[in-house]
């Protein structure tokens, strides 16, 4: 099997007599000087895939928060020109908490809380997805109560199966979120919203869901919530997000750019003159990262496999196990080696199904001690992240110019046992 393809790296990835480096930094070093396992993420990728997202979708383009949250990549995508996509209300106080003013804030979530509304709105979030006509009780309740008024969108479920995982679509009918189209329920919503004191109508929103690489998909989503929307002249139509990424060598996957040229030609064609808003996530920082572990123990059954043990697994990527998802695996020691020998990559949880790596390649020489890398890991793993046999969460490093530095701290024994009474 070939050396690891480049474009499954980050931007910045560069050899250096052998051995893999990236942002300036020896991947080896990293491993040494902050542990493992150990999320590192290319700075600079980070921020020119949020310039892109600006760029093809202006302003009204919001990072979705779900793929990847902390303090510094809150700060990171608004610094860039982001609005912010939350769908908690623990999402929201991480986002404030970073300083990003709350009017550049989107609320989600299919069952926000009325404590999560009141506490949105007091703080003056930009915009409420609303996703239920309970949600709308809600909302009419604190304005009844506490006088506050919430900007909204509607989320609509425009009736598309998406070409991804079961899991992660969501604009089927058959789905928990928003308000279906298909049967009247849309039009329902939007006379309720347009009729109500309680929120200012600013327009309908629409998400299919995740790892979507179908871009016709995305764009047929357009016309049905256009077509829900015509007639209404609202001034905002939001597309979501969804975009997928390329994690196994392959796949490709349509750019940001790409994406919006193709939603923004789709609403030239309709006709639409609402401002387009979108929620890219994954697309934004899937790519940006890698995640270091060190081999522990390596099992070979003469006939079968080989086990190669590292010192993570389901706590800290959850995706394969959840959606049976595929990784590359790589030793940053020897990127440039070929990698004939096939392994299943496993973690240390007391499960037979803790299995982050099916099938690997990986070099023939592999040991233990060995630094062992999975690529593409930027999204959906540090925040689907669990403590599962009570595993200490990973640090997450940005690299940078030759620097690295800690945005989130490795967990320490301590810390499992701070909420206990």
């Amino acid at each position: 099997m070939s050396p690891i393809p480049l474009q499954l790296l980050p931007d910045s990835a560069h050899v250096v007599d052998g051995q893999l480096h990236i942002g300036g930094c020896s991947l080896l070093e990293l491993a040494e000087e902050f542990g493992t396992p150990l999320f590192v993420y290319d700075e600079q990728q980070l921020r020119d895939r949020c310039r892109e997202a600006v760029a093809v979708f202006g302003d009204g383009v919001a990072y979705a928060t779900k793929a990847f949250l902390c303090k510094e990549m809150a700060r990171l995508a608004h610094a860039e020109g982001m609005h912010l996509d939350v769908a908690t209300g623990g999402e929201l106080h991480v986002a404030c908490s970073a300083g990003v003013p709350p009017e550049r804030l989107v609320l989600h979530g299919n069952n926000k809380s009325g404590t999560e509304l009141r506490t949105a709105l007091m703080a003056g979030v930009g915009r409420v997805v609303v996703d239920s006509f309970d949600e709308l009780d809600r909302l009419e309740d604190l304005h009844a109560r506490f006088g506050l008024r919430a900007k909204v969108l509607l989320r609509l479920t425009p009736g598309i199966r998406a070409q991804t995982h079961e899991f992660v679509a969501t604009g089927h009918d058959d789905t928990k979120f928003g308000f279906t189209v298909s049967n009247g329920t849309a039009d329902d919503a939007i006379a309720r919203a347009r009729g109500s004191e309680a929120v200012e109508l600013m327009g309908v929103h629409a998400h299919i869901g995740s790892q979507v690489f179908c871009v016709s998909s995305l764009a047929r989503a357009v016309e049905v919530i256009a077509a829900a929307a015509s007639g209404y002249h609202l001034p905002e139509l939001s597309v979501g997000g969804g975009l997928g990424v390329a994690y196994v060598t392959g796949e490709t996957a349509p750019s940001i750019t790409e994406w919006g040229e193709i939603v923004k030609k789709t609403c030239a064609d309709l006709g639409v003159e609402a401002r387009v808003l979108a929620e890219p996530g994954r697309s934004i920082v899937a790519a940006a990262a890698v995640t270091l572990y060190r081999v522990g123990t390596m099992k070979r059954i003469e006939g079968v496999r080989t086990y190669v043990s590292v010192d993570g697994g389901m706590s800290d990527n959850p995706r394969p196990v959840l959606y049976g998802s595929g990784y590359e695996a790589f030793a940053p020691r020897t990127v440039e080696a070929e990698r004939p020998m096939t392994v299943t990559v496993v973690g240390k949880h007391c499960e037979s199904g803790d299995v982050l790596v099916h099938d690997a390649k990986v070099p023939a020489d592999l040991a233990v001690d060995d630094i062992l890398a999975t690529a593409v890991t930027g999204a959906y793993g540090h925040s689907m992240g669990s403590n599962y046999n009570k595993v200490l969460r990973p640090a997450v490093v940005f690299v940078s110019s030759g620097a690295a530095r800690i945005v989130v701290r490795r967990e320490t024994f301590d810390d499992l046992t701070r909420l206990d009474v």
